[in-house]
């Protein structure tokens, strides 16, 4: 008769292939030759990469051995962007931002006009970098010429900020006319001013004895007690400088006039007569002349 039973070797080896095949991991793939499949590194991936930042610093090196003259700065910007196929526009907003740390007014405003020249950049960030530029170079028409462009060709849409920039460069040198002119022009227009404008020009009025039209300022504008910051991405509510320093000076007022308030009850509660004394100038308060008497 046939049996039916396997031999013991068979049994224990398909057990053994059970067992291997279990502690193998899932996730790995092999080939046709029972190992792992080799991974090499991809052809068309660089490893060296070279930033906006990089860039923006190789620009600011490139400008700073350079002389004034201006065809020498625009052949030099040129040829750092000839081999680029498009205009590198933050790689130049970045070099701008590292002039300005370094206080590079000169380089900022021959960029900049570089920039604009090749119809690049007409952004009001930019025209607001330039006018800063050029107050700062000392360059005061050419700053009021690009004020009064702007200003005309964006009178409804004008950001702040430049007001209050227009504002602080009259406040520095002293020309009050004007400084006046661009608050009113605020007023009409119906933008409310910040509280540096309203300080600037509540001195400029304190200066020239306006008393009255610096007591309609205050009233008009009180400053805030809250604003608002972003502090990590967080909107976070906090209590503003000014608010502070006037809570101060009130708390100063009140202590003063408490302590005057004090002082009066004091010499209303002392009687003293100039008679038990023999001169009128030799006055004492009541501890003094109980001792003198002592004495």
């Amino acid at each position: 008769m046939l049996s039916l039973r396997h031999p013991l070797a068979t049994i224990s080896m398909r057990l053994d292939s059970v067992k291997l095949g279990r502690n193998r991991c899932p996730c790995l793939v092999e080939c046709a030759a029972k190992g792992p499949r080799p991974r090499y590194p991809r052809v068309w991936r660089t490893k060296k990469k070279i930033g906006t930042i990089s860039k923006s610093l190789k620009l600011v090196e490139c400008i700073k051995g350079l002389s004034n003259v201006k065809e020498e700065v625009y052949g030099a910007l040129d040829s750092f962007i000839a081999w680029e196929l498009e205009f590198p526009l933050i790689t130049v907003k970045k070099a701008l931002k590292n002039l300005e740390n370094e206080k590079e007014w000169k380089r900022i405003i021959q960029v900049t006009k570089w920039m604009l020249s090749k119809g690049q950049g007409r952004t009001m960030g930019t025209y607001y970098i330039l006018l800063n530029a050029l107050a700062e170079d000392g360059r005061l028409d050419e700053a009021e010429e690009l004020w009064l462009t702007l200003f005309s060709e964006n009178l409804e849409s004008m950001p702040r900020i430049f007001f209050e920039r227009m504002i602080s460069i009259y406040y520095q040198r002293e020309m009050h006319e004007k400084m006046f002119e661009i608050f009113a022009d605020m007023e009409e227009l119906g933008i409310r001013p910040t509280m540096s404008i309203v300080t600037m020009v509540g001195d400029v009025f304190k200066k020239l004895d306006m008393l009255d039209k610096y007591e309609k300022l205050k009233k008009k504008y009180p400053p805030p007690k809250w604003e608002y910051r972003y502090i990590k991405g967080k909107r976070v509510k906090i209590r503003t400088k000014y608010h502070v320093q006037i809570d101060t000076d009130s708390k100063a007022k009140t202590s003063a006039t408490e302590a005057n308030s004090e002082s009066w009850e004091v010499h209303e509660n002392t009687d003293v007569s100039f008679d038990d004394c023999d001169e009128a100038d030799n006055f004492y308060l009541p501890e003094t002349a109980g001792s003198s008497n002592t004495d």
